[in-house]
C-alpha cells in the first residue's frame, strides 16, 4: 500500500471531521444523503460528458496505483540488462531468445524480442520510444479526468447550495422543512470543495508523479535495449543506465 496516500485522505478528511467536533456540532449533521447525490452525481456526470467512456474506465483503473506501490525497481531492471549485455558479449544476440520467456514487463520483453529478431538499433529505438510516448499520453489524458472532476465538484456544490436554498424558499410557511433544506445548501458545498480539494485533485496529483516514473523507467529500458542491440560493455551500459536513477524519484 502507499501509506501516503491513505494517511493524507485519512487526515484530510479527519481534520475537518474533528474541526466539526471541537466547534460542538454533530458529525450526522455533515452526512447528507441528498447532497452527496447532487455533487458526487453532478460531478460524475460531467465528466462522462466531457471524456469518451475508454478514458474515464482508463482513469478508474489507474485510480487503484495511487493507493499501491507497484513494483518498479529500476535498480533491479539495471540488474537485468547487464546480466543480459554479458549474455550478448559471451554468447550472441540469440543466445537472449530463451529468457524472454523469463521477462515479465511487456514493454521490455517487446525490446529484447526486438534485438534478438535483429532489428536495427534506429528502428528498435523509433518502435519503443513511439510506444512510450503513447502509452505516457493515454494514461495523461485519463489523469485529466479527475483533475476535471475537481474542476467541476465546487460549481456542482454551489448548484446544490442554490438547490437547497430554493427549497427553502418553497417552505417559509413550514418551520419544520426549513432546517433539511439548509443544510443541504451548505453542505453539498462542503462536498464540492471539499472533495476537489482533499480527494480529486491530489489523486490527479500522485498519478502524475508515478506516470513520469514509469516514463523514466521505460527511458531506461530503451537505453539499455538499445546497448544490447549495439553489443556494448556490460560494464559500461549499467554505468549509463545508472544515470536514470537520479531522476526516477525513487
Amino acid at each position: 500500500m502507499d501509506i501516503l496516500t491513505i494517511i493524507g485522505l485519512m487526515g484530510g478528511v479527519g481534520a475537518v471531521v474533528l474541526g466539526q467536533v471541537l466547534e460542538g456540532g454533530s458529525v450526522s449533521s455533515i452526512l447528507q444523503l441528498t447532497a452527496a447525490i447532487i455533487v458526487f452525481g453532478g460531478t460524475f456526470g460531467a465528466v462522462l460528458v466531457n471524456y469518451p467512456l475508454s478514458t474515464v474506465v482508463m482513469a478508474f483503473r489507474l485510480a487503484r496505483r495511487a493507493f499501491v506501490n507497484e513494483d518498479n525497481n529500476q535498480r533491479e531492471t539495471i540488474g537485468r540488462i547487464t546480466d543480459f549485455a554479458q549474455v550478448v558479449r559471451r554468447d550472441g544476440l540469440l543466445a537472449l531468445e530463451p529468457r524472454i520467456r523469463g521477462i515479465k514487463d511487456p514493454f521490455l520483453k517487446r525490446g529484447v524480442q526486438l534485438v534478438v529478431d535483429g532489428t536495427g538499433t534506429k528502428k528498435i529505438r523509433d518502435i519503443l520510444e513511439i510506444r512510450l510516448v503513447q502509452e505516457e499520453g493515454r494514461k495523461l489524458q485519463a489523469v485529466k479526468v479527475f483533475e476535471s472532476a475537481g474542476g467541476y465538484a465546487p460549481t456542482i456544490g454551489i448548484l446544490g447550495a442554490v438547490l437547497g436554498l430554493i427549497h427553502v424558499m418553497e417552505n417559509l410557511a413550514d418551520p419544520s422543512r426549513l432546517g433539511s433544506g439548509i443544510a443541504v445548501a451548505f453542505v453539498a458545498t462542503v462536498y464540492g470543495v471539499g472533495s476537489a480539494n482533499l480527494l480529486w485533485l491530489p489523486l490527479a496529483g500522485k498519478l502524475k508523479v508515478k506516470i513520469k516514473n514509469e516514463a523514466v523507467a521505460r527511458e531506461l529500458m530503451v537505453e539499455g535495449i538499445v546497448s544490447l542491440a549495439h553489443g556494448e560493455n556490460p560494464r559500461l551500459v549499467k554505468e549509463r543506465l545508472e544515470g536514470f536513477l537520479a531522476g526516477a524519484g525513487k
